[in-house]
C-alpha cells in the first residue's frame, strides 16, 4: 500500500560538476554582478567565485545548445535542443523565467544573440534550412523569420553600430542580414580574390560596416559591408571558435589553446597560449572566451572553465573541471568520507569532494574506464575497464596495485564485498569473476548463470552470495566464493549489503505498470530513509519509497541531465545523490532532505519549470483518490469530437462536387422566398457546464444553449441571440464591465467569440490555438485579456490580448481534464486552472506560462477542483472541490479545508464582501470574507417557488451548476436546464427551463392551438406554450423515455410513443393516462392519429412494424410488414386510408389502412396523392433536400407547411433549411439556419404555419422561429445563409476574365527556355585546342580584331554600369487598379515586369522602384494624407516558405524610392490585389494561392493581423470600404463577398441575391463604395450591381457593354469611375463617370482606333481621369473636353523579339507578336511611330544607312520598307516557318533571311524589289537565332538551336570548317550567343534556361547578354573563360528576348518576352 504514494522526501541540486565545452561555442560570459554563467547539460548554471556558489535555472526540457547575455548582462537566454525546443529568456540573479519563446524553431537552437537595446532576439535552428528568427522576446512574439542556409549556422549576431542588420556565418558562408517589415533579406559575402571560400566560425560586429570573423584555417577576415576587404592571416594556427567583444577590443580563442587579445581595430595587442601554462595540456582546444576589464573567462573543450588576469597571464585559474570525451559510466562512493570517484571514457580517474565541491585528485589510466569500487577499509580502489581488464589503484597516492586482464569484454560492473575480502568483477561476455583481496587479486571463482551481459552486482550482508541482473533482464544468486548458482528458495531471508539491481521483488514498482522496457540503468536504496532513487534514458532522477513491490509505484522526479543518466548513488552518510550523465559528461551533486525537515522547508515548493518537475506522473501521489462524483464521472467521459466538423464543410463539398459534376444540370428552382427568425429557445446548458450564466449591465440575462448566445429580458420575456458560432457553445465569462461576453464553441479549430450584448456583433474572433473545442473562458480585471482553455489531449491554456486577436501566452495545462481558469484580479499576468485531480498557479513569462501545481502538503489529498476563485488580496484563492470542500489558498499552498456542500461545488463568486457557493446539494451558500460561518443558505425547492412565477420545477434541490449576482437577486442555473431568480428575501421565480440530459426526439404541435407537446430520453413529457408567455405549461415524469407524440385531431387526446416498445395515449390537459399498449420491444419511432376523426392511431417502431388500433375500440386492427428497417417517418393520406412510411434502409413504403397491406404506387402517382402530413424525406418531390455531401449527414425530419408550398428539414449537422416544395432535382435551392450544433431531431410547423418549432437531440433544446412571408419583410439584414452549391451560369464568357482567370504566374527562378534548343550547352562542351596556338614571341602578322570598331580614333572606354532610364511598356493585360495619380496629378504611377515606375506627365521622365525580385502584379496607393505618396506593390512568388522567393509586398516612397517595409506573405504563387484601410495603417492583400487567402496586416511594424482562406475560386480584387479599418469587399469568379475585421479573425458574409428578381451569382470583376453602407460591384455581363450591407438592392443592367474590368471611388466628391470593354459608338464609351448612387452618367471615349476599347484601369484625378488600357496604353481623359493624351505606349503581346538600334541616331525599332512595329524616341522618350503588319513580327533590321528596314515575319514572310515614306519596297514569303534574324551586309548589297527552317537565304538587293533568292546556307543543324555579317561582307556567322556556332560565305553559303581561318575574320556586328569568345556568358544555372541574346559594343570591348531569368549581364569582351566575371541587373520577367546597344554606346535597348516591356538603360562609361 505504501508504494502507493510518493516518498514524502526530497532532492535538491546543490552542485553541478563540469562545463560543456563540446559542439557549442560561445556559451560562457560574466555578468552584471561578476558572477559567471554557462550551462552543463540541461541546466544553467551561475557560479559565483567568490563564494564559490551555484544557482541553477532549470526551466529546459532537454540539453541546452546555445546562450546569448542581453547588453545590460542580468538576463540570460538560452536555447535547448528536441522535437519541440524553446529559448528561455532568465533571470541570472533570481534563476526565474522571465519569457519563454516556442513553437517555431524544430530539432533544436544553434545560435542566439541579443540586439544592441535588448529589446530583440535572433535564434537560429538546427532544422534542415537552418531557420533564422527574429523575436520580440519580452513578448514572445515571432516578429519574423527566412531559411538561413542550406548548411549549419555557427554565429550569428545584430549589427551593433546599424539599426536592423544582423550577420551569420557557418559552413562555406558568410551572410548579411537586413530586416524590414516582416521580411529577413540576406546578401552574401563576397570572398573574391582577398581570401579562400571557407567555413566561418564566429563573428563580431564593429563600425562602419566592419565585421570580423574567424575562419577554420585560423585567419580572421575582415568585411567591409559584404565584401572581403582584408584578413589577417595566421592569427592562430587553427579554427577561431570564438571571438568576443567588449570595451577595449576583441578576444579570439581557437582550437590551437592559444586566446589573442587584439584592440578596436584589430591590431594584436597580446596572446596567451593555455598548452605552456601550469594547468596547460597538448591538445588543449578554446571553445568560448569573454573578456571584461583585466579577466578573462575561457572555456576548453575538455569541460574546463579557467579564468585569467591579464597581468599574470601565465597563471590560470582553472575554477571548473569536468570529464571530457566519451561517456561517464564509473561511479563510486568512499565508503567513510563524502568523497565520490567517477571515471569515464576519457581515461581519467577523477575523486570529488562532495563538501567543498572541488576535484582534489585526477589520475589518467591507459584505457577508457567503465566501473569503479571503493573496498570497505577505504584503501583500495578498483576500475573496471573497456578492454575487459581490471586496475586496482592505492586511493591515497593513486598508486597501481595490480592490473589484471582475464576477459576481453568490457567490465561494467564491479563491488567489493561488505567484509572486504572479495572482489566480484561483471562483465559483457555475461560472466561475474571472484577475486580474494588479500590473495593479491587471485581468481577464486566465477558465476556463469547468465546468458547476457552482466549490468548490476549486490553482495548480501554475509558476503555470502551474490546477486546479478542481466541484460535480458534476469537475476540470478550465486554462493561465493566458488559461484554456484542457487535456487529463490536458498536465499529467502537473506540481506543484502546494498541494493543496485534494477529487477527482484523489492524494486518491482520503479517499472511501469504496462511495459516491459529496460531503460532504467541504475537504481540504489536507502534502507535508513526507505527511500530508492533510480536513473534513466530520459534524463531523469526518481525517487520512490523502498521497498516498493507493485508495478507503476509512485514517485518524485528531478531533471537536469540531458540524455541518460549513467549511474546514481547515495553518499555513504546518506546526505546526498550523485548522479553522472552519460553524454553530457556531467556530475551532479543533489541534497537528500529527508521528510522530518520537510516541514520547515516549505520553501522548496514546487519548482518552477516548463516541464513540471514534479511531473505530471509522480502527483498523481494518490491512486487512491475517492470516486469522482457520478455526474463528474459523466462529465469528464464527453469527448465533443464530431465526425464532420462544420469547418471542413466547404471542403467537403468540392471534393463531392468533383465527383458529381453531372448532376447539376438542370436549372433548379430558387430558394424559397419565405425565410424564418429564431424567436425563443426553450432550454439551458447546464448538464455539463458551468459558471455559465450572468447579468449583463442592463440587468438582462446572458447565457447559452446549443449553439446559440442568448440575451433574456425577464422584464418582457423576450429573448435576443447571438448566432455567429456554428457548433454547441461549451463555455461563456462575462466581461467585468457586463457590457461584452466572450463564448467558446466545439470545432477541429474552435472558435471563441467576444460579442457585445447589446448590439450582438462580434468585436473579435479569437481562434487557432486550441482543438476540439474550447471548456473555459475568462477575462482578465482589466477587461483587455481573455484566458481560455481547450479539450485537446494537453488541455492547453492559452492568454489572449483579445481586442488585437492575438495570442500572447500558451503552455499545455494538463492532462486530465481543466474545469475552469481564473485569471488573477490584481495581477493580469496570473492565472488558475482547475480540474480533475489539479490546481495550478500560472504566471505569464513572454510567449509561455509557467505553471506550478498547488501544494496540499499534509493538509488534504489533490482533489478534483470544479470551480475557483481569487479572494481579496493576489495571493488568496479559493478553489471548490468534488467532494464539497472549499480550499484556501495562499500562493500555491492549501493553508486550510471548509466543508460546505454535501456532494460536488460546482460554482462559487467573489462578492465585496463574501463568497456564494453551490452545488449538487441543490443549496445555495453565502459566506463570509474568510468563508469562517455560512451566512445564509437557500434550498431551491417548489415550495419557495413565488406566487406569480411561470413553469414548473421538476425536482426539489436540483444540481446548482452557476450562481450570478446582481440586481438584488441571486441567479441560478441547475443541471436540469432550469435558470432560477432567487430574491435575497427568499422567494424563487423560475425564468427560463428546457429539457434534461438525454437526447429529445418527440415533437407534436397542437391541431388549433399555439402549443406543442415534446418526450425526451429525460423521461418526461412537456407541454409549452408557444404564444407570448413562453412557458411550461404541464409535465409529467413517465416510467421510460420516448421519442414520439401526437395530439389527436380534436386536440383532446395526446399519444406517446416509449422507449421499451409501449406507448399511451393521456389527457391532453391533464397529461393522466387514459389507455396504454406493450406490443413491441424495440424503441416506438413514430406515432399518428388518422385524419378527420382520429378514428385509428398508427403506431411505428424499431423492430420495422407499424401497428394500427382501432382508437374508439383500443384494439389493434392492423399491422404493416414489409419493411428491411427500423420506421423513420410515417404520414397519412387525407383519406385516412394509406400510409406513407420511410425506413432506416431509405425506402419509402405504401400500407393500406387499416389492414396494413403492403401497396406499390408509381412515384409520378405519389405526387398526385393528397398527404394529410408530409414528414417524409424520401421521395421524388423531396430529392432536392439531400445536400451534396449526403454521404455524411442524415437529413433527420422534415415538414411540409399546410399551404402544400415550404418543406422545412433538419439534419444531423445541425442545419435547419427551407426548400420550395416540390423540391424536385437534386440539391435544391435553400435558405440554411445555424442555431442547434449537432442533429436536430424534430421539425414541424404549427397549425396556422406561423411558426416552425424544430428540436436539438443532443443540445436538448426547442426553439421557436418565426415565419416570415415573402414581401412582409422587416428591412433587417436576415442571418439566414443562402444555398450552398452556386448556380452554374456566372454572367457569360469574356476572353480576358478567362486568360486572367486561368494565367499561372512562374517565379523567375524556374523560369525554362524559351527557345527549344537541344544539345551541350556551350560551357559544358569540350573544347578543341585552337590550331595555330602560336609560340609566344613569332614573326606573324598580328591577329585582326574580332570586332570592327567605329570609334577607333577616341580613346576606348569599357562600360562600368547601366542604369535604367526609361521603360515603355505597362502590365495592363492581366491586372488591374494599377495606374494612381500623385502629388495632385503631375506624376502618375504604374508598373511592368519588376519595376515600379513614377512618370512625369508633363516631361515624360520616370524613376523606379527596383527592389522587387519579381513580377509586380499589383499595385495601390495610400490615400491617407499620413502617408503621402506611400505605394503598395504585390509580387509573384513560389512557395510561402518566407525565403527570399516567397511572395511578399512592398511598401515604398514613390518619391524617394525607399522601402518602408516588406511583408513576406503565406500566399503561395503570389499576391493579386493589394489595398489599404481608411487610417493607411493597416494593408489588405489576396493571394493566388488555392485558397485565395485574404491577409490583413499592419504593414509599419510587418505583423500580420489576420488570415483567412477567401474563396475556392479566383478573387480578382478585395478592398477596403475607404471610410473603414475593419471593413471590405472581395469580388471574383461566382463571388462577393462581405467581410468584417474582428479582432484577428475575418468574418465574411456572401452577397445575398434573393430580393432582387432574378438576380444570380456571376462572376464579379470589380468593386467601388457609397454612402449609407453602399457597394458596387461590376460584372463579366457589363451589369454592375448595387448593395446595402451584404444585401443586393438592385442592379444597373449593361452599365457597359463587356465586363466592367475597373471601378474608382473618388474619395472627394464620392462620383464613381468604371471602365469596361466595349466596341467605341457614340452614345457608349469604355470609360464611364457616374453620380454618387450610379443611377446617371457621362460616357468617355478612347481616341486610340482600336476595335475594342478594354479598360483595365481606372483612377480619378482633379478634372481628370487616368485610364489604363489592355493594349499598354496609359491615357489621360479630361472630363470638361473629353480630350484623350495617351501618355505611355507599350506593345500589347509579346514577345518582343524584334530589336534594333538606327545606325546613327538614338531612335531604335521594336517587332512584337502582337503585328506591330514600333519606332521609338529615347531622347524625346516617346513612341514616334507604328505599323499595324497584321501578322506576328519576329525580326527587324535597318540597312546600314539607315533608310531600309527590313522585317521578318511569323508566318515565313519578309518586307521591306523605306523609313522615310514607311511605303513597301518590296516582300517576298520563300519560307513557311518564321523568320528569326534578317540582316543587311555592310556594303548593302545582300540581304541574308534566317528562318526556324533551318536555312539561310541570301537575296541581292542591287537586283530591285523582285527579291529572288540567289542561294542558301546548307546544312544548318537546327534553327538559326542570330546572324552577324563580317565587316567585308564576305562571310556570315550563324548560331543555331544546337548550341553550335557555323561561319558560312557570302553569297556561295559554303561552310567555312577551318578554325584558323575562322579566327582571322574580323565581324562587322557580334550578336550570337554561341562561340569560344563568349563561353563566358553561360552561367552555372542554366540547366533548364538560356542566354537567350548579346550584343557587343561598338567599341568592342563591352558585351551585353539577355536571358531566361530576366537578367541583363554586362561582361567584357571577348570573354573566353568559363563563368565571366559580370554585373546583373534586374527588372524584366522571365525571358529577354533581345538584346541592343545605341549608335556611341550611349544606351542599351533589351526587350522582354513575358512583360512586353522595352527597357532603355544608359551606359555609365569609366572614366578616362
Amino acid at each position: 500500500m505504501a508504494a502507493r504514494s510518493a516518498p514524502n522526501c526530497h532532492l535538491r541540486l546543490e552542485w553541478v560538476y563540469g562545463y560543456r565545452g563540446h559542439q557549442c561555442r560561445n556559451n560562457l560570459y560574466y555578468t552584471a554582478a561578476k558572477e559567471i554563467v554557462y550551462f552543463v547539460a540541461g541546466v544553467g548554471v551561475v557560479y559565483s567565485p567568490r563564494e564559490h556558489r551555484q544557482k541553477f535555472y532549470r526551466g529546459h526540457s532537454d540539453d541546452i545548445i546555445s546562450l546569448a547575455l542581453h547588453p545590460e548582462r542580468v538576463l540570460v537566454a538560452t536555447g535547448q535542443v528536441g522535437k519541440e525546443p524553446y529559448i528561455c529568456v532568465w533571470d541570472s540573479y533570481t534563476v526565474q523565467t522571465i519569457s519563454v519563446l516556442k513553437d517555431v524553431h524544430t530539432h533544436g537552437i544553434a545560435c542566439l544573440a541579443f540586439d544592441l537595446d535588448g529589446q530583440r532576439l535572433v535564434s537560429v535552428g538546427l532544422d534542415s534550412k537552418n531557420a533564422v528568427c527574429v523575436w520580440d522576446w519580452k513578448r514572445g512574439k515571432m516578429l519574423s523569420m527566412a531559411p538561413g542556409h542550406t548548411d549549419r549556422i555557427f554565429d550569428i549576431s545584430w549589427d551593433l553600430y546599424q539599426p536592423n542588420k544582423l550577420v551569420s556565418c557557418g559552413v562555406k558562408h558568410i551572410k548579411f542580414w537586413s530586416l524590414c517589415g516582416n521580411a529577413l533579406t540576406p546578401k552574401r559575402g563576397v570572398f573574391g580574390k582577398t581570401g579562400d571560400l571557407q567555413t566561418i566560425l564566429c563573428l563580431a560586429c564593429a563600425r562602419d560596416e566592419l565585421t570580423y570573423s574567424g575562419a577554420l584555417n585560423g585567419d580572421i577576415y575582415v568585411w567591409k559591408g559584404i565584401n572581403l576587404i582584408r584578413t589577417i592571416q595566421g592569427a592562430h594556427t587553427a579554427g577561431i571558435f570564438s571571438m568576443n567583444a567588449c570595451e577595449e577590443g576583441f578576444a579570439t580563442g581557437g582550437r590551437d589553446g592559444c586566446i589573442r587579445l587584439w584592440d578596436l581595430t584589430f591590431k594584436p595587442i597580446t596572446v596567451i597560449d593555455l598548452r605552456e601554462t601550469d594547468q596547460g595540456y597538448k591538445g588543449l582546444s578554446v571553445r568560448s572566451v569573454c573578456w571584461r576589464g583585466d579577466h578573462i573567462l575561457v572555456g576548453t573543450q575538455d569541460s574546463e572553465i579557467f579564468e585569467i588576469v591579464v597581468h599574470e597571464r601565465n597563471k590560470p585559474f582553472l575554477i571548473m573541471q569536468g570529464h571530457c570525451e566519451g561517456e561517464l559510466w564509473a561511479l563510486a562512493i568512499h565508503p567513510t568520507k563524502p568523497l565520490a570517484v567517477t571515471g569515464s571514457d576519457d581515461r581519467s580517474v577523477r575523486i570529488w569532494s562532495l563538501v567543498d565541491h572541488a576535484l582534489i585528485a585526477r589520475c589518467n589510466m591507459e584505457e577508457p574506464i567503465r566501473c569503479a569500487a571503493v573496498n570497505v577499509d577505504g584503501i583500495h580502489l578498483a576500475l573496471g575497464m573497456k578492454d575487459g581488464s581490471f586496475t586496482v589503484l592505492r586511493v591515497r597516492d593513486m598508486t597501481e596495485v595490480v592490473h589484471i586482464k582475464d576477459r576481453k569484454e568490457a567490465i561494467h560492473e564491479l563491488k567489493y564485498s561488505p567484509d572486504g575480502t572479495y572482489l566480484a568483477v561483471g562483465c559483457n561476455d555475461s560472466s561475474v569473476d571472484i577475486y580474494g583481496v588479500a590473495q593479491r587479486y587471485k581468481k577464486l571463482g566465477e558465476c556463469v548463470g547468465s546468458l547476457s551481459f552482466i549490468t548490476h552486482l549486490d553482495w548480501s550482508s554475509d558476503s555470502r552470495y551474490l546477486q546479478t541482473n542481466d541484460g535480458n533482464g534476469k537475476r540470478l544468486f550465486y554462493r561465493m566464493p566458488g559461484g554456484k548458482e542457487v535456487t529463490n528458495e536458498e536465499i529467502k531471508g537473506v540481506h543484502w549489503a546494498s541494493w543496485t539491481c534494477v529487477s527482484g521483488l523489492e524494486v518491482n514498482g520503479i517499472w511501469p505498470k504496462y511495459s516491459d522496457i529496460n531503460d532504467i540503468n541504475s537504481v540504489d536504496g536507502n534502507y535508513i530513509g526507505q527511500v530508492l532513487v533510480t536513473a534513466d534514458d530520459y534524463g531523469i532522477i526518481k525517487l520512490f519509497r523502498y521497498p516498493c513491490l507493485r508495478k507503476g509505484a509512485k514517485f518524485k522526479k528531478y531533471i537536469g541531465h540531458s540524455a541518460h543518466v549513467t549511474n546514481v548513488r547515495w553518499s555513504h552518510d546518506y546526505q546526498w545523490v550523485i548522479s553522472i550523465g552519460g553524454a553530457d559528461h556531467s556530475v551532479f551533486q543533489w541534497k537528500f532532505i529527508p521528510e522530518r525537515k520537510l516541514k520547515d522547508a516549505l520553501h522548496i515548493a514546487p519548482q518552477e519549470s516548463l516541464a513540471d518537475s514534479n511531473s505530471d506522473e509522480s502527483d498523481s501521489d494518490l491512486s487512491d483518490v475517492p470516486e469522482l462524483d457520478s455526474e463528474i464521472e459523466q462529465e469528464t467521459q464527453l469527448t465533443y469530437r464530431r465526425q464532420v466538423y462544420k469547418e471542413d464543410l466547404p471542403q467537403l463539398k468540392e471534393q463531392y462536387k468533383e465527383k458529381q459534376k453531372s448532376g447539376t444540370s438542370k436549372r433548379r428552382e430558387r430558394a424559397p422566398g419565405n425565410s424564418i427568425r429564431l424567436h425563443f429557445v426553450h432550454g439551458y446548458r447546464g448538464y455539463d457546464c458551468r459558471s455559465n450564466l450572468f447579468y449583463t449591465q442592463t440587468g438582462e440575462i446572458v447565457y447559452h444553449v446549443a449553439a446559440v448566445g442568448v440575451i433574456y429580458n425577464r422584464q418582457q420575456n423576450t429573448q435576443r441571440f447571438y448566432l455567429g458560432h456554428d457548433d454547441d457553445i461549451l463555455c461563456l465569462a462575462i466581461h467585468p464591465l457586463k457590457d461584452y461576453v466572450a463564448t467558446g464553441q466545439v470545432g477541429r479549430d474552435p472558435s471563441i467569440h467576444i460579442w457585445d450584448t447589446e448590439t450582438i456583433k462580434p468585436l473579435s474572433v479569437l481562434k487557432g490555438c486550441h482543438q476540439y473545442g474550447v471548456c473555459a473562458v475568462d477575462f482578465s480585471a482589466d477587461g483587455k485579456r481573455l484566458a481560455s482553455v481547450g479539450i485537446d489531449d494537453s488541455h492547453t491554456v492559452v492568454l489572449w490580448d483579445w481586442k488585437k486577436g492575438e495570442k500572447l501566452s500558451v503552455a499545455r495545462g494538463s492532462k486530465d481534464k481543466i474545469f475552469v481558469v481564473k485569471m488573477n484580479p490584481y495581477v493580469p499576468d496570473k492565472l488558475i486552472t482547475a480540474g480533475i485531480k489539479h490546481v495550478k498557479f500560472w504566471r505569464r513569462a513572454g510567449g509561455g506560462l509557467i505553471g506550478r501545481k498547488g501544494y496540499v502538503g499534509t493538509l488534504g489529498k489533490n482533489d478534483t477542483m470544479m470551480c475557483a476563485v481569487y479572494g481579496w488580496t493576489e495571493e488568496m484563492a479559493f478553489s471548490g472541490t468534488s467532494t464539497g470542500d472549499v480550499c484556501i489558498w495562499r500562493d500555491v499552498f492549501l493553508v486550510k479545508t471548509v466543508k460546505a456542500h454535501d456532494g460536488p461545488v460546482f460554482s462559487m463568486h467573489a462578492l465585496e464582501k463574501g463568497f456564494v457557493t453551490g452545488g449538487k446539494d441543490g443549496v445555495v451558500a453565502l459566506w463570509d470574507d474568510s468563508f469562517e460561518r455560512c451566512l445564509k443558505t437557500y434550498a431551491i425547492k417548489r415550495a419557495a417557488l413565488a406566487p406569480g412565477s411561470k413553469g414548473l420545477l421538476l425536482e426539489d434541490n436540483p444540481s446548482i451548476r452557476a450562481i450570478s449576482l446582481g440586481h438584488g437577486h441571486i441567479l441560478v442555473g441547475t443541471k436540469n436546464g432550469e435558470i432560477l431568480e432567487v430574491d435575497k428575501s427568499g422567494p424563487i421565480t423560475l425564468l427560463v427551463q428546457g429539457h434534461m440530459e438525454g437526447e429529445v426526439w418527440g415533437l407534436a404541435t397542437h391541431p388549433y392551438l399555439p402549443i406543442c407537446a415534446t418526450v425526451s430520453d429525460d423521461k418526461t413529457l412537456r407541454i409549452w406554450d408557444l404564444s407570448p408567455s413562453h412557458c411550461m405549461l404541464a409535465v409529467r415524469k413517465l416510467k421510460k423515455g420516448g421519442r414520439c407524440c401526437c395530439f389527436s385531431p380534436d386536440g383532446k387526446a395526446l399519444a406517446v410513443g416509449l422507449n421499451d416498445g409501449s406507448f399511451l395515449m393521456a389527457n391532453a390537459d391533464t397529461l393522466e393516462d387514459l389507455v396504454s399498449f406493450h406490443h413491441r420491444k424495440d424503441i416506438i419511432s413514430d406515432i399518428r392519429f388518422s385524419p378527420g376523426s382520429g378514428k385509428y392511431l398508427a403506431v411505428a417502431s424499431h423492430d420495422s412494424f407499424i401497428d394500427i388500433y382501432n382508437v374508439m375500440s383500443s384494439k389493434r386492427v392492423g399491422i404493416c410488414k414489409g419493411a428491411t428497417s427500423y420506421i423513420t417517418h410515417v404520414d397519412w393520406d387525407i383519406r385516412g386510408k394509406l400510409l406513407q412510411v420511410n425506413t432506416g434502409a431509405k425506402e419509402q413504403l405504401f400500407f393500406e389502412a387499416p389492414r396494413g397491406k403492403k401497396q406499390t404506387i408509381p412515384s409520378v402517382e405519389v405526387e398526385k396523392i393528397c398527404w394529410a402530413s408530409w414528414t417524409s424525406v424520401l421521395g421524388l418531390c423531396c430529392e432536392g433536400i439531400w445536400p451534396v455531401i449526403g454521404e455524411v449527414t442524415d437529413i433527420t425530419a422534415s415538414c411540409l407547411t399546410s399551404d402544400k408550398m415550404i418543406l422545412a428539414t433538419g439534419d444531423d449537422l445541425g442545419f435547419v433549411k427551407l426548400f420550395r416544395y416540390p423540391a424536385k432535382g437534386k440539391f435544391g435551392k435553400f435558405k440554411r439556419y445555424v442555431a442547434h450544433s449537432t442533429h436536430v431531431t424534430n421539425v414541424r410547423w404549427t397549425y396556422d404555419d406561423s411558426m416552425l418549432v424544430t428540436l436539438g437531440g443532443a443540445d436538448m433544446s426547442l426553439m421557436v422561429w418565426t415565419n416570415e412571408i415573402e414581401g412582409y419583410r422587416e428591412k433587417r439584414p436576415c442571418d439566414s445563409e443562402e444555398s450552398d452549391t452556386d448556380s452554374e451560369e456566372d454572367g457569360g464568357y469574356d476572353s480576358d476574365v478567362t486568360r486572367e482567370n486561368e494565367i499561372s504566374y512562374t517565379i523567375r527562378a524556374l523560369s525554362t527556355n524559351i527557345r527549344p534548343m537541344f544539345g551541350v550547352k556551350p560551357h559544358l562542351q569540350q573544347k578543341e585546342p585552337s590550331v595555330d596556338e602560336r609560340p609566344p614571341v613569332s614573326r606573324a602578322p598580328p591577329r585582326p580584331e574580332k570586332l570592327q570598331t567605329n570609334n577607333v580614333g577616341k580613346k576606348k572606354r569599357p562600360i562600368e554600369d547601366l542604369v535604367l532610364e526609361l521603360v515603355f511598356g505597362y502590365r495592363g493585360r492581366d491586372c488591374r487598379n494599377n495606374v494612381h495619380y500623385l502629388n495632385d496629378g503631375d506624376d502618375i504611377i504604374y508598373h511592368t515586369a519588376s519595376v515600379g515606375i513614377l512618370h512625369n506627365v508633363a516631361t515624360g521622365t520616370q524613376s523606379f522602384y527596383q527592389e522587387h525580385n519579381d513580377d509586380i502584379l499589383c499595385l495601390t496607393v495610400n490615400q491617407h494624407p499620413k502617408f503621402i505618396n506611400i505605394v503598395a506593390t504585390g509580387q509573384v512568388g513560389d512557395l510561402a516558405d518566407m525565403s527570399a522567393t516567397a511572395p511578399s509586398i512592398h511598401i515604398w516612397d514613390a518619391v524617394n524610392k525607399q522601402t518602408l517595409s516588406i511583408l513576406r506573405c503565406y500566399h503561395s504563387k503570389g499576391v493579386c490585389s493589394v489595398s489599404f484601410s481608411a487610417t493607411g495603417k493597416l494593408l489588405l492583400s489576396v493571394g493566388l494561392d488555392p485558397e485565395h487567402t485574404v491577409t490583413i496586416w499592419r504593414w509599419q511594424e510587418g505583423t500580420k493581423i489576420a488570415s483567412r482562406a477567401g474563396h475556392n475560386q479566383r478573387i480578382f480584387v478585395a478592398e477596403f470600404r475607404p471610410d473603414s479599418d475593419s471593413q471590405f469587399v472581395s469580388v471574383g469568379v461566382k463571388h462577393v463577398k462581405f467581410w468584417t475585421l474582428a479582432g484577428r479573425a475575418l468574418l465574411s458574409k456572401k452577397g445575398l441575391l434573393s430580393t432582387v428578381e432574378d438576380a444570380r451569382t456571376q462572376t464579379m470583376l470589380a468593386v467601388a463604395f457609397g454612402a449609407n453602407n453602399l457597394t458596387f460591384t461590376g460584372a463579366v455581363s457589363g451589369d454592375v450591381c448595387v448593395w446595402r450591407d451584404h444585401v443586393l438592392c438592385r442592379i444597373v443592367a449593361r452599365a457597359h457593354n463587356g465586363p466592367v474590368f475597373a471601378m474608382y471611388t473618388t474619395l472627394r466628391d464620392g462620383l464613381v469611375v468604371t471602365g469596361g470593354k466595349e466596341r467605341p459608338s457614340k452614345e457608349g464609351g469604355a470609360v464611364k463617370l457616374w453620380d454618387q448612387e450610379l443611377r446617371r452618367c457621362r460616357a468617355f471615349r478612347l481616341e486610340t482606333g482600336q476595335v475594342t476599347d478594354c479598360v483595365r484601369s481606372v483612377c480619378r484625378g482633379k478634372g481628370k481621369i487616368l485610364v489604363g488600357t489592355r493594349n499598354a496604353e496609359i491615357i489621360e481623359v479630361g472630363e470638361k473636353n473629353a480630350a484623350c493624351n495617351i501618355l505611355v505606349n507599350g506593345h500589347v503581346d509579346g514577345p518582343i523579339w524584334g530589336l534594333v538600334t538606327h545606325p546613327s541616331r538614338d531612335f531604335f525599332l521594336s517587332a512584337a507578336e502582337d503585328g506591330t512595329v514600333r519606332l521609338w524616341d529615347i531622347a524625346d522618350k516617346k513612341m514616334l511611330n507604328k505599323v499595324n503588319l497584321g501578322h506576328a513580327a519576329r525580326t527587324v533590321c535597318y540597312s546600314p544607312e539607315g533608310d531600309m528596314v527590313a522585317i521578318g515575319m511569323k508566318n515565313g514572310e519578309f518586307i521591306i520598307l523605306l523609313v522615310s515614306s514607311l511605303k513597301i519596297w518590296g516582300k517576298k514569303r520563300d519560307r513557311r516557318c518564321a523568320i528569326h534574324d534578317i540582316r543587311f551586309s555592310p556594303d548593302s548589297r545582300f540581304l541574308a533571311v534566317g528562318s526556324s527552317e533551318n536555312s539561310v537565304d541570301f537575296y541581292d538587293l542591287t537586283l530591285g524589289p523582285t527579291l529572288n533568292r540567289i542561294s542558301y546556307c546548307r546544312d544548318i543543324p537546327s534553327f538559326v537565332i542570330q546572324m552577324d555579317f563580317s565587316a567585308d561582307s564576305r562571310y556570315l556567322q550563324v548560331s543555331t538551336g544546337c548550341y553550335k556556332r557555323h561561319v558560312y560565305e557570302v553569297p556561295s553559303g559554303k561552310p567555312v570548317t577551318d578554325q584558323a581561318a575562322m579566327d582571322r575574320i574580323t565581324w562587322a556586328t557580334w550578336t550570337s550567343i554561341l562561340g569560344d569568345e563568349v563561353t563566358g556568358i553561360w552561367s552555372r544555372h542554366t540547366e533548364k534556361a538560356n542566354v537567350n541574346c548579346a550584343c557587343v559594343s561598338h567599341s568592342g570591348i563591352s558585351l551585353v547578354t539577355g536571358d531566361d531569368f530576366g537578367m541583363v549581364k554586362l561582361f567584357d569582351f571577348p570573354c573566353p573563360e568559363k563563368f565571366a566575371k559580370h554585373k546583373r541587373f534586374l527588372g524584366h520577367s522571365p525571358h529577354v528576348t533581345n538584346i541592343r546597344f545605341t549608335s556611341g554606346d550611349r544606351h542599351v535597348v533589351s526587350a522582354g518576352g513575358d512583360d512586353c516591356s522595352l527597357f532603355v538603360w544608359k551606359c555609365v562609361h569609366m572614366p578616362h
